[in-house]
């Protein structure tokens, strides 16, 4: 059996894409060449890694911002397409593997560190894009935690990690088309750090909620 939640129809994240003919197809030829779904997860986190770089290159490199922007968002979405194929593979290939749930969970954390924390270097406040990889990371650690005491793993909103990611994808392409002079007090990026700080903090809260209310009815 592959490990974590890479199997378990009730332990894997509801995604629509994962339906799509296009990501069948890539699954399959993926599988066909033997891939190894973990190597797709460090394949995603590299893309989340350089996705950071790229929002943090904006403040770095004004000038080329627009681009930047363009690239940074390519990158998230490279990222999140890295995260729905593994578990495709890993289901495709039949592979099982015991360092597989760590091969899920990790790469997801230092992916969103990376790409909050650049944004953060981007809106001129690292201090908000932490707070934002801290809040973003609370959500995951109250559902594995919910998961290991028996509740159910809830992959709900209002900001899970397909919603923090579409926001600032969203966000990039914006900020890439934008007149430059609405770009100066880097006042977009930091708002969408301050939704997404706000918004996962209540995920997490909703999680644990929901967690608890779970493991008292079993009790």
């Amino acid at each position: 059996m592959v490990s974590g939640d890479r199997v378990e129809a009730s332990d894997r994240r509801p995604i629509a894409a994962r339906d799509l003919g296009v990501t069948q197809r890539m699954a399959a030829a993926l599988v066909a060449r033997g891939a190894s779904p973990n190597g797709i997860s460090v394949a995603g986190m590299v893309a989340g890694l350089a996705a950071g770089l790229a929002f943090a290159a904006v403040a770095w490199m004004p000038g080329a911002a627009p681009l930047f922007w363009v690239l940074g968002a390519l990158l998230v979405q490279a990222r999140l397409m890295a995260n729905l194929l593994d578990g495709m593979v890993a289901i495709g290939r039949g592979v099982a593997s015991p360092v597989g749930e760590l091969f899920n969970e990790v790469p997801d954390r230092v992916s969103d560190t990376a790409v909050l924390v650049g944004l953060g270097v981007a809106a001129g406040a690292v201090w908000l894009g932490l707070a934002a990889a801290l809040a973003a990371m609370a959500t995951a650690y109250v559902r594995t935690t919910a998961r290991a005491a028996g509740a159910p793993s809830d992959f709900g909103g209002p900001m899970a990690k397909q919603h923090r990611m579409a926001v600032v994808t969203a966000m990039a392409l914006w900020c890439a088309v934008i007149p430059p002079s609405w770009r100066g007090d880097a006042w977009t990026p930091w708002v969408v750090l301050v939704v997404i700080t706000l918004g996962a903090l209540l995920t997490a809260w909703l999680r644990l909620s929901r967690a608890a209310a779970t493991l008292r009815a079993k009790a």
